[in-house]
């Protein structure tokens, strides 16, 4: 494990040297410091969805660890990316299982795997959680066990109480409608362990997540808990357009409800303020907030801009900022996008392979916190455009210890 980060010498004696009285710079959050929200836990160091790489996030400084929800056959929330559990276990080598291997149709496409609603909790715990990046270190496969929701929680309380801070998760309800159309609806379930934590109102330290909106709207109606509205897109085009193909072109609940439109409808003003009528922020897709387009464009494809040999992220280059972010927070809705990520192939060129660089642009836009697979990456970009912009709310963090959280 990494221990807690701290402020380095050099950055501590620039921020002494200020003095007692250095006022705050204005910043343009809805709430001061951005969060540093870890991404299913700390999925680039160690495989995503694990008490370990819950911990190790809270270790980096994470505010909040992300744990995504889907229901086994025995109607228990546990924290997988997907109801697929293929490419995140090592379900696919143990042979018991192997006739469990089928067809399902997830919001409208057929994915070859198995699925967690095909085993109750007990045949769970035999299975073991894999790092589903093949760039990422494979060495930690097959250690790690698939944690409950109600084990977050009480990993989360726990680290919570040893460092002194706040700590909070940030649930996403995994497909909805398909949950709901097996008979192992998430919302209730959802609930009923919020309540059994303690953190089932409006000051918990609990943020709830939907790519659907009905299911949001549902929420509003059975708990203050705050609820985040979340917006995807298919890709993004040579020019920077966002593009759009199902199953990421709308929420599925539009789809089985012929509601026509796309996400990108969601953060117009008209769809921000309808947001704002049964949520309490977004979580865009970076690429709404600021995107990037190819440098060089051969026959309508990006091309190799940077010389490596390869075509990548690496090879585009930043765009002007949209105004979603002054947008949403005129509807008093805070902004969290997402996914952040250190490896270079997945920064534009104007970082120039730092990842910090990508966070302080971010931070700058004045985003109200970050999914980041690399959540001391986050951190080290947080206190770099806090000590720039913010030193007095910066020292506030150290004094609080790791994070800023609220």
């Amino acid at each position: 494990m990494t221990s807690s980060p701290s402020l380095s010498g050099v950055a501590l004696a620039t921020l002494l040297a200020l003095g007692a009285t250095a006022a705050d710079a204005a910043l343009p959050q809805l709430n001061g410091a951005p969060l540093v929200i870890g991404h299913r836990g700390a999925a680039g160091h160690l495989p995503e969805h694990t008490l370990e790489g819950y911990a190790l996030a809270i270790e980096m400084g994470a505010d909040f660890v992300e744990p995504d929800l889907v229901a086994t056959k025995d109607g228990v929330l546990i924290a997988r990316h997907e109801p697929n559990l293929i490419a995140t276990t090592n379900v696919k080598d143990i042979p018991k299982f192997a006739a469990r291997q089928r067809v399902a149709i997830v919001d409208g496409v057929p994915e070859t795997g198995f699925f967690a609603s095909d085993f109750t909790l007990a045949e769970i715990r035999e299975l073991r959680a894999v790092q589903a990046v093949g760039v990422r270190d494979q060495g930690f496969n097959g250690r790690y066990k698939i944690p409950t929701l109600r084990e977050v929680i009480t990993l989360v309380k726990q680290k919570s109480l040893a460092q002194g801070r706040t700590i909070g998760i940030y649930p996403e309800t995994k497909h909805p409608t398909y949950h709901k159309s097996l008979g192992l609806a998430l919302e209730d379930r959802l609930l009923d362990e919020l309540t059994l934590a303690g953190w089932n109102d409006r000051a918990a330290p609990v943020f709830i997540q939907s790519f659907e909106t009905a299911n949001l709207r549902e929420l509003r109606t059975k708990t203050k808990v705050r609820l985040v509205q979340l917006v995807d897109a298919d890709g993004l085009n040579p020019d920077g357009s966002l593009s759009f193909a199902a199953p990421y072109d709308k929420p599925y609940d539009w789809v089985v409800a012929g509601r026509p439109g796309l996400f990108s409808d969601l953060v117009t003003p008209a769809g921000l303020a309808e947001v704002a009528s049964y949520a309490d922020g977004i979580g865009p897709w970076k690429y709404y907030l600021q995107s990037t387009a190819c440098k060089v464009v051969v026959a309508g494809a990006c091309a190799d801009a940077n010389g490596d040999g390869l075509v990548n992220e690496a090879d585009r280059t930043v765009l002007p900022a949209s105004p979603v972010v002054a947008n949403a927070h005129a509807q008093g809705l805070l902004v969290h996008p997402y996914t952040f990520r250190s490896e270079g192939s997945r920064l534009p060129l104007e970082d120039q392979g730092t990842p910090t660089n990508e966070y302080q642009r971010f931070y700058q836009l004045g985003v109200d916190g970050v999914f980041a697979d690399f959540p001391d990456a986050a951190y080290a970009g947080r206190s770099m455009y806090l000590l720039k912009a913010a030193p007095v709310t910066y020292r506030r963090c150290l004094v609080k210890g790791t994070g800023c959280s609220r």
